[in-house]
């Protein structure tokens, strides 16, 4: 800890869910970040099945791990205190400060657990308010949902715990905007209400000028400015946050791409989570992905994905029940090359066992019998970040990414592993690297085990594989893309007002 004074706070809150508070968040970061504050982003609660691990392992929604780089900052579990994995079922797995507390029911969660949990969140922020200039906290959903607004712990109450200054996010492209504003103010309390600085209009297609009339409405019936229109931003090129975004147009490219393409089907399961793991196949123009619900989505394919899940043994016997575990058999059976990643690869074996019931009430469910592995679930949670080596027939090179599972996965025999972590073999490599399976999420970010991996595949199926586009890594395109959302903002909203109250003594 230091002497600072504790940091100033904004807080962006939304009307509704997936009206842009995560970006907005992420461009004020870097905007603030780019002035040379010491800025951190805060998300008292979220509910994702997209996260990460963090450098001391624990572990945080995707969305916070890509807002603390766009402050240049490591992230913490201090800027996600509270994380909900939903299971299936009315359940959620609550990760508490970056370490699994329990597996609760919706009622039970709502009802009895914010008490506690408040506790930890004030400690986090604490935590982060000592060492930063400024927090830029985000809300969850709309801070008016009447049925719980007394005992939400993500929105106003966190306003109120950080003395912050509040902007409220409407999406202009979902229609009735107006409503959804002067709606949420509405039914704020008169002390929340006075937080309340500014209002942002987002996803604003064609000239923003044409809502001049209705920015002028506002301000007259709220008394409250808006801070600015803000056109809708194409292509931003980030991971998506959460399922929502999988019906962004980089899923569907598929259909744009020649018949020549390599055809590479993710099975798109009912707990699908960390799905960001697939998008360098999506972005490769030399690849025809789809993701896929039905069996029949697969017809043809050269290659199947097994992502990961929130739920393995019920997404396991939904494998059973749909007809995937046949189609997956007789696709690999037919030289098709499967890759499981994480949940996908503990399907990969004989059976998965819950003697704890850690996920369900069911003791055992059959995998896909493609390996001489079994699964174990237990109520550890293994979360960590990696720096391996990949094994031979793959070229040897360097794997850096991060574990997250509950479970341990055995074998009945001495197979061939993916790569080695210090002195562990991790993975399965099998059949010439036809059947690949890892814990380790990031895989496909490294374009040596990506290009070596399409290039088996081509040669396996007779398919022409063409040179790799020059792309940039990852982190540097998302570097791109903070650095253009800060401008986009900055270009139109006015941010001085921030700039300003944040100079005020």
């Amino acid at each position: 800890m230091t002497d600072r004074a504790p940091a100033k706070a904004i807080m962006v809150v939304g009307t509704a869910s997936h009206v842009g508070k995560s970006l907005t968040v992420m461009g004020i970061c870097r905007w603030l970040a780019n002035r040379g504050y010491r800025v951190a982003p805060f998300k008292s609660q979220n509910m994702s099945l997209n996260s990460t691990a963090t450098a001391d392992g624990r572990e945080v929604a995707w969305s916070q791990a890509l807002q603390a780089e766009a402050c240049r900052v490591p992230v913490t579990s201090d800027m996600n205190p509270v994380l909900l994995k939903p299971s299936g079922g009315s359940r959620s797995q609550v990760v508490l400060q970056g370490r699994v507390l329990e597996e609760v029911q919706a009622r039970e969660y709502f009802q009895d657990q914010k008490a506690r949990l408040w506790a930890k969140v004030q400690e986090s922020y604490a935590r982060l308010a000592a060492e930063c200039d400024v927090i830029v906290a985000e809300g969850a959903a709309s801070p008016v949902e009447m049925n719980f607004k007394a005992r939400d712990i993500a929105n106003l109450r966190v306003a109120e715990m950080a003395d912050a200054r509040v902007l409220l996010v409407a999406d202009i492209e979902r229609g009735g905007v107006f409503a959804a504003v002067v709606g949420t103010i509405a039914l704020l309390e008169p002390h929340e209400r006075a937080r309340v600085d500014g209002i942002l209009i987002n996803k604003f297609r064609g000239d923003p000028a044409l809502f001049d009339d209705g920015r002028a409405w506002l301000e007259r019936a709220l008394g409250i400015p808006v801070w600015g229109v803000v056109p809708f931003l194409d292509d931003l090129d980030l991971e998506e946050e959460d399922s929502l975004g999988l019906e962004h147009a980089r899923y569907q490219r598929h259909q744009r791409r020649s018949a020549g393409a390599l055809r590479i089907a993710a099975v798109r399961w009912p707990h699908l989570a960390n799905f960001m793991d697939l998008d360098p196949l999506f972005r490769d123009p030399r690849v025809d992905a789809v993701w896929a619900t039905r069996p029949e989505d697969a017809a043809g394919a050269d290659a199947v994905v097994l992502p990961g899940t929130k739920n393995t043994m019920e997404d396991l016997a939904w494998v059973h029940q749909s007809g995937w575990a046949d189609r997956i058999r007789q696709l690999h059976g037919a030289g098709a090359y499967v890759l499981g990643l994480c949940g996908g690869y503990q399907m990969l074996g004989e059976w998965v066992e819950d003697p704890h019931h850690v996920e369900a009430p069911a003791g055992t469910v059959s995998g896909l019998g493609l390996t001489c592995q079994h699964t174990t679930l237990s109520a550890h949670k293994a979360t960590q970040w990696i720096e391996g080596r990949l094994e031979a027939p793959w070229p040897a090179s360097p794997i850096v990414g991060y574990e997250i599972h509950m479970g341990t996965t055995a074998s009945q025999a001495d197979l061939p592993p993916l790569m080695a972590i210090g002195g562990r073999r991790e993975g399965v490599s099998l059949d010439g690297g036809r059947l690949v399976g890892t814990y380790v999420h990031g895989l496909l970010d490294s374009a040596a085990f990506r290009e070596a991996w399409l290039g088996r595949i081509a040669t396996g199926r007779a398919k022409p594989l063409a040179p790799p586009t020059p792309t940039p890594e990852p982190r540097a395109r998302r570097e791109a893309a903070y650095e253009r959302l800060a401008q986009h903002l900055a270009a139109h909203v006015d941010l001085t007002r921030l700039e300003a109250w944040l100079a005020k003594p």
